[in-house]
């Protein structure tokens, strides 16, 4: 879940400066982070700069020296004119974190195009694979055109591309409109080739093969250091026995036998890759749009750090989640199950979403009433992974709320044990609803309770 930077007045964003204070819906502390080696990331394909940046030195003259050899040493268009100096540059903080430190870089000169500096902090290593993102991203942006392009590496980050955009806030996906470009821009994201992005061979494709469900490799990874969270000496028993993980485990188990009898590729379940973090903050909108692509191709998806290989039902579950949150109110770690999508709000969504990833076996699309019968499967499938999606990031709260425990710190930017709580709570919540309890349910538990 990429966490929010949440911004002193919790006001929800308005432009694209707002994005990484408030896109990553769940990250740590808003300081720049203290200058230690991080992973030399590269990707072929991409130019390389070998320099590095100090993030912590953003204001001195230095850095803005370093920064234009950079961009010129990467050949960034528009940034090459000998007449551009480091005093033309301007540099603009929009985050730093133990993530990443992200800054706009504009030019008071009229043809420098803005791009987006990231630079990568140290932490963060036990959720997310530095060089696994950057590979997604490129061949996202470079083969498919999702997402924005990386316009070249350096020693601990890398240049992007920058979009005139304003960030979505939490009330706007409940816009019908804004709704089904959400649904259309993810089912282009589900026709990627998995084995793409994988680089699989002809000899290890497939699941359980080149690749594993990501929702399922990232609770086995990330329950380990969450004990270790649970285990520190700030950490009272009470919350050891409220968070419980050998019971989460036991139940994890159980619930993954119970899905494996439900789970159906055909109907809803189908494996795709998915970008598994599509809350507001990870969703812009353009300033102006294109008038010869469609209408949803305003919409651009961000941060892929999460994404990877998922039944397609996982995505659109963790998704609606997401209109749970508002991570710029008084509350931002409260998911709030009243405001789930209405049956009419997902058969919105759904729509679109059927719409632009699903043909009939002569290519024709599909008419709207045989869009309309393919629903009720898909939405018992939603169901089925819906559970997932809150256990998966309440292992990811208990683990990013580390640096918080560890230093006591008592009023954190952002809540991470509230915020696990709420999606423990959510994930035992629907287990018994579909009649999980202890025990394989039966298999019809899942259309019953959708």
């Amino acid at each position: 879940m990429n966490s929010p930077v949440i911004s002193i007045s919790q006001r929800p964003p308005q432009n694209v400066t707002d994005i990484l204070l408030a896109a990553s819906a769940h990250s740590s502390s808003s300081i720049l982070f203290a200058e230690e080696p991080v992973e030399v990331v590269t990707e072929d394909g991409l130019r390389h700069a070998d320099l590095k940046l100090q993030a912590r030195h953003y204001k001195h003259s230095s850095f803005a020296e370093q920064l234009l050899l950079c961009l010129q040493s990467l050949r960034v268009s528009t940034w090459l004119s000998p007449e551009i100096t480091a005093q033309d540059i301007r540099i603009s903080k929009v985050s730093g974190s133990l993530t990443n430190a992200v800054f706009f870089v504009s030019s008071v000169l009229p043809e420098p195009r803005t791009v987006l500096l990231r630079i990568y902090g140290p932490s963060s290593g036990s959720l997310i694979s530095r060089p696994r993102e950057l590979h997604t991203l490129h061949i996202l942006s470079s083969q498919y055109h999702i997402g924005p392009r990386v316009l070249g590496t350096f020693e601990n980050g890398r240049i992007e591309e920058y979009f005139e955009s304003t960030v979505l806030t939490a009330s706007d996906l409940r816009n019908p409109k804004i709704s089904r470009w959400i649904g259309a821009r993810m089912a282009e994201l589900h026709s990627v080739d998995i084995e793409a992005i994988e680089e699989t061979s002809p000899d290890n494709r497939g699941e359980g093969k080149g690749w594993e469900i990501g929702v399922k490799k990232n609770v086995r990874s990330w329950i380990h250091p969450a004990r270790e969270v649970l285990a520190l000496p700030t950490v009272s028993e009470n919350l050891r026995a409220e968070f419980d993980l050998e019971s989460f485990k036991r139940d994890w188990d159980v619930y993954m036998q119970w899905l494996a009898s439900v789970d159906d590729e055909r109907r809803g379940s189908r494996r795709v890759y998915a970008h598994n973090d599509t809350q507001y903050g990870n969703l812009l909108l353009l300033n102006k749009g294109n008038e010869n692509l469609p209408d949803h191709r305003q919409l651009i998806v961000v941060d892929f750090e999460y994404a990877s290989p998922n039944p397609a039902s996982f995505d659109i579950a963790n998704h609606f989640h997401e209109w749970t949150a508002n991570y710029h109110s008084d509350t931002p770690y409260f998911l709030d199950p009243s405001r789930y999508p209405t049956k009419e709000e997902r058969a919105n969504f759904y729509l679109a979403y059927l719409e632009h990833s699903t043909v009939s076996p002569a290519s024709l699309p599909l008419t709207k009433l045989e869009l309309l019968g393919l629903i009720p499967d898909l939405e018992t499938q939603v169901r089925a992974w819906s559970p997932a999606s809150h256990a998966m990031w309440a292992i990811w709260g208990l683990v990013q709320a580390r640096e918080d425990l560890e230093n006591d710190v008592l009023e954190p930017e952002f809540d991470y044990i509230a915020y696990a709580q709420c999606r423990m709570a959510g994930f035992r919540r629907e287990l018994k609803h579909l009649g999980i309890q202890g025990s394989v349910p039966s298999t019809n538990a899942a259309r019953s309770h959708a």
